[in-house]
């Protein structure tokens, strides 16, 4: 479904990606993992069109979209869920969720795509009417993952989607995630929780120093005893 090829990228001289080769295949969970500073989330603002690849070329369904812009993208269906939520804090949690319906072709299918996210998320129909900035961290998180289920995605890229939560509801936002997943949707996961990342994974990636120094699958990678001791402490 999504493919990068020898994609590089930069912030001024300093070099973040190095060549990077990776796929994400249709229907599956595709986890990201590596220390910070690694380069996990410029890879994902670099599949959004956010930042720009130096080279390289990244493929979706088959079409080449490192040269769009980033709205023709989340029009193709590749989704990105930010880290730190970025939601609009003045705006209801409704008002939020009409926003991630806003391109066309998520318009269309905007009542269907509603009932599921608060079939996903119950506590959004109570909360409807209140203001986002209002609400808990994890409430804000659901908000986010909601808003961005709203774009009717093919692929769903999520970045740090545990930070500051508390343990239980990081083990709801990882039941989400699944939940998304078995609707067909494709995921993209970059998350530093590296032991439920690499639980729900069907595949994972290693991203070290901007290069990927390991893949396999996501019980392969959690089993590997370097990656134990790097990430896990144990």
């Amino acid at each position: 479904m999504l493919t990068l090829h020898k994609v590089s990228s930069s912030y001024g001289d300093i070099r973040i990606l190095k060549g990077i080769d990776l796929c994400v295949r249709p229907k599956e969970i595709m986890t990201v993992v590596g220390s910070n500073g690694a380069g996990k989330s410029t890879l994902i603002n670099v599949i959004s069109g956010l930042i720009r690849c130096t080279s390289g070329e990244i493929y979706f369904t088959e079409e080449r979209i490192d040269n769009l812009p980033p709205h023709a993208i989340v029009n193709r269906g590749i989704v990105q869920i930010p880290e730190g939520r970025m939601l609009f804090p003045e705006m209801t949690v409704m008002e939020n969720l009409d926003m991630g319906a806003y391109i066309p072709r998520a318009a269309a299918h905007k009542k269907e795509q509603l009932e599921e996210v608060l079939r996903l998320f119950p506590r959004l129909e109570e909360r409807k009417n209140q203001l986002a900035g209002s609400l808990s961290g994890g409430e804000q998180q659901m908000v986010a993952i909601a808003r961005g289920f709203m774009a009717d995605p093919k692929l769903l890229m999520f970045d740090e989607p545990s930070l500051g939560l508390a343990p239980v509801v990081v083990e709801e936002m990882f039941n989400a995630i699944r939940e998304i997943n078995s609707r067909g949707i494709s995921v993209l996961l970059v998350e530093q929780n590296v032991f439920h990342a690499l639980s729900i994974a069907d595949r994972a990636f290693v991203l070290e120093n901007g290069e990927v120094v390991m893949e396999g699958t996501g019980q392969e990678i959690l089993s590997n005893h370097k990656i134990r001791e790097a990430y896990l402490g144990i």
